[in-house]
């Protein structure tokens, strides 16, 4: 496991494939799945992930079909379980403690509540393209308990938008040369402008409480 995380988090894709065979799918499966459905795993690079899928798909090392399938199962299951947990258990979770620190940060879900009351219902489909707030908006849904049928309905829309364009994205930018040749510098950028309406909500936020 250890191994896995010392090749995951540089993307190190090719050792992934190489390593776990057929089971790179059940992997990727609970990655996605862990990554929305866990509120306190928000750090896995969902993302960047979906990218490389898509050019190992390109590749001919995976099957794009499969892909597709599985990790958007993945991803509304996911999201399914966080609004579930946030329904019926909702901020008793932020008691729980993991070697002496809250196993959920606050501001994560400050976050999460800000960007919610912001674009509304919409914001279940944007938050899928936002590390971090991916993971809690569906937490903070189930905490406000949003209407589940109306949640379910953005959450597939929104599923299926964020699997789908990224593994397409990766398969069909794999002919390019340049994307094949600086993999690292393309997942770099799409971890910055992920990340990018974060910055921005901050910036904005520190600027107001100056003002």
């Amino acid at each position: 496991m250890v191994e896995l995380f010392r090749h995951l988090f540089p993307l190190d894709f090719e050792w992934i494939v190489t390593t776990y065979s057929t089971q790179i799918y059940i992997l990727l499966f609970l990655i996605i799945f862990i990554e929305t459905g866990l509120v306190a795993m928000p750090f896995l690079p969902g993302d960047s992930l979906l990218f490389m899928a898509g050019l190992s798909a390109r590749a001919g090392h995976l099957n794009l079909s499969y892909l597709l399938i599985l990790l958007f199962i993945a991803a509304v299951v996911g999201d399914n379980v966080n609004y579930w947990v946030g329904r019926k258990i909702g901020l008793k979770v932020f008691h729980l403690k993991l070697k002496g620190k809250p196993i959920v940060q606050q501001k994560h879900l400050d976050a999460a509540h800000a960007f919610f009351e912001k674009h509304g219902t919409k914001a279940i489909i944007m938050a899928r393209f936002v590390p971090f707030v991916r993971t809690f908006v569906p937490f903070a849904a189930g905490v406000s308990e949003m209407s589940y049928k109306k949640y379910l309905v953005f959450d597939v829309v929104g599923g299926a938008l964020w699997i789908g364009s990224l593994l397409s994205a990766g398969y069909l930018l794999g002919t390019v040369d340049f994307i094949s040749k600086h993999v690292d510098m393309v997942c770099l950028g799409i971890i910055g402008v992920s990340v990018l309406p974060i910055v921005i909500t901050f910036l904005k936020n520190r600027t107001a409480k100056k003002a």
